[in-house]
């Protein structure tokens, strides 16, 4: 083994140790709720699963990931954190793959390999699982098929085409954002070829478009077929922001996220839960953060030749890429600062390491100054990398705050000595799982991979809510309206054959989730079916005797119908209330 292999080695197995101490210290967030809640209610080859539209994202093999870990191992947080390290250990290794055949085994690849192994600006995605489902898959098919355009130009053979083209397929399936990786593949080859013989710059489009044509051909032909799923399956997002916020957004994307998170920043991070961290780097660092990046682009264009088409492919790329976020996640609803999270920009770590790389490849067009040797260059990369572990650091400890992991806790222990009573459906706390998400935000969703089947119902006769830190506890319907009495002095109201009976209220109701008690006398068991004036009827299941049964319901009214849908099953129904169940009273 080189020594430079050897000690790239060395920085992945860093890497690997650090990044493996930020997943342990997560948990499932937000959308990773989502995956698992979707997992645990599909089958794995169910359209459901495999064809869901996730708020925008068509991702299917991320959902087959997330489908064998909740199966392996119901939310257990061990199971993501060793898809995540897995996914980093492939992309490190690709990213090293990539940097030595652009600049062979050399010691000057370990400065990019640091950039990449060690930036800030992939740490949000990694950490939030779902996120690293997708760009994980992203940033080692960018390397992976660079390195192998880099293969098809240097040798000819289509294998390496047909290789990447595979890899390409694959990553399409994570994330969607990997439609950019051919056209990024080819820019790099061409850069790599013009900046070998700047001189023959007229002829290197042509080139390489010619002894690649098998990679970019089949490239393309992927790209067409994928665009009309994806187009079939998500349709277009529309445009949520307007120039007077975009203003805003893209600014702040760029001087206080990616400009400081390039030079090891952003050093403090920003957190309101139930929102994720963002970058929110302090003024003067800022100013320094864009002075040291200002002198290396300066330094490189005075001693690299071709250097300002490296910096050209480096900014095409960042400011283009932010426009679709600022477009599509932005609006007059939505804070600035989701851009200053980063994880929408994780493929720039691979994007940096490779304009390193160029950097370094190209040829020299005048000496650098003296006091730019090796040894400043190696205290240089010392201190990006104590940089980053600094953030990582301040990163590490906004992230770790969860108050999903005692409400999973509990709930999987509640659960699991669940004694066949069911639960109303009820939505999980707002700083677990935001409203926002409805109707992925209930609980039997959520919690649909530990949970046994018939927990959550539309209906129980026996109320008892999980509370904010996942416990089970007793629960009453508060009287926001109550049950009239009925017609019938000794009956209520008589549900008997198949007419509906009308249920008057003290008041209307606004359309919504409501529970109401209703507090009858059966003659048999059966089934009754209950709504209101304006809703969807729910089935509830009555016993012989004197007994309550509390249902939800969604609709509006001043009255509920309620029918027999038992035949000789006669019902009497007394006063009650109807309104919010409540384990605060």
């Amino acid at each position: 083994m080189s020594p430079v292999l050897l000690v790239a080695v060395c920085a992945i197995v860093l890497q690997l140790v650090l990044r493996g101490w930020v997943a342990v210290n997560g948990y499932f967030y937000w959308d990773d709720l989502i995956l698992v809640g979707r997992a645990g209610r599909y089958p794995l080859l169910s359209t459901e699963l495999l064809l869901y539209n996730h708020d925008g994202h068509f991702m299917p093999l991320a959902f087959v990931v997330a489908w064998v870990v909740t199966k392996t191992a119901p939310l257990v947080w061990a199971g993501p954190v060793l898809v995540s390290v897995i996914g980093q250990l492939a992309a490190s290794l690709a990213v090293l793959r990539m940097l030595s055949l652009l600049l062979g085994w050399r010691w000057v690849l370990l400065a990019p390999l640091a950039f990449f192994l060690f930036s800030p600006v992939t740490l949000p995605a990694f950490a939030w699982w779902s996120a690293g489902l997708n760009t994980l898959p992203l940033q080692f098919a960018l390397a992976w098929i660079i390195g192998d355009a880099v293969l098809v130009l240097r040798t000819g053979h289509r294998r390496y085409a047909v290789r990447a083209i595979i890899v390409l397929v694959v990553a399409l399936l994570f994330f969607e954002k990997s439609v950019l990786v051919p056209f990024v593949a080819f820019a790099v080859v061409v850069l790599a070829r013009y900046l070998d013989e700047p001189r023959s710059r007229h002829g290197v489009l042509g080139e390489v478009a010619r002894r690649g044509r098998a990679l970019w051909l089949g490239s393309g032909l992927v790209l067409l077929v994928w665009a009309a799923v994806y187009l079939a399956i998500v349709g277009v997002s529309g445009v949520h922001n307007n120039a007077a916020g975009m203003r805003d957004w893209l600014p702040n994307a760029t001087s206080l996220g990616v400009v400081p998170a390039l030079v090891g920043g952003p050093w403090r991070w920003e957190r309101w839960l139930p929102a994720a961290p963002w970058a929110d780097p302090p003024g003067g660092a800022v100013v320094l953060a864009w002075v040291v990046l200002a002198a290396i682009v300066a330094l490189s264009v005075y001693t690299r030749r071709g250097a300002w088409s490296v910096w050209a492919l480096a900014v095409v790329y960042v400011l283009p890429v932010q426009l679709p976020v600022a477009l599509v996640r932005g609006g007059p609803n939505t804070a600035a600062e989701l851009m200053q999270s980063l994880r929408y920009f994780a493929e720039l770590g691979v994007v940096g390491a490779v304009v390193g790389a160029l950097l370094l490849r190209a040829q020299p067009r005048r000496p650098p100054p003296r006091w730019f040797g090796a040894r400043f260059a190696v205290a240089l990369t010392v201190v990006f990398v104590v940089s980053s572990l600094c953030s990582t650091y301040t990163f590490v400890r906004s992230w770790r705050p969860s108050p999903t992991k005692a409400y999973v806790a509990n709930a999987k222990s509640a659960l699991a000595h669940w004694d066949g009573a069911p639960l109303l459906e009820q939505e999980v706390p707002w700083d677990v799982l935001n409203p926002l998400a409805y109707p992925q935000n209930l609980a039997s969703q959520v919690l649909a991979p530990i949970a046994a089947p018939g927990t959550f119902t539309d209906s129980t006769p026996h109320l008892r809510m999980l509370t904010d830190t996942g416990t089970v506890v007793e629960a009453e319907v508060w009287w926001n309206r109550r049950i009239l009495p009925g017609p019938n002095p000794r009956c209520g109201y008589r549900i008997h054959g198949g007419d509906p009976v009308t249920v008057r209220l003290d008041g209307p109701m606004l359309e919504h989730e409501w529970t109401a008690q209703l507090n009858y006398l059966a003659d048999r068991n059966g089934k009754l079916a209950v709504t209101f004036e304006h809703g969807e009827p729910v089935t509830v299941p009555v016993r012989a005797g004197l007994n309550t049964v509390y249902v939800r319901l969604t609709g509006s009214g001043s009255a509920l119908r309620l029918v027999s849908r038992t035949e000789g099953l006669t019902t009497c129904l007394g006063v009650g209330p109807v309104g919010v169940a409540s384990y605060d009273n």
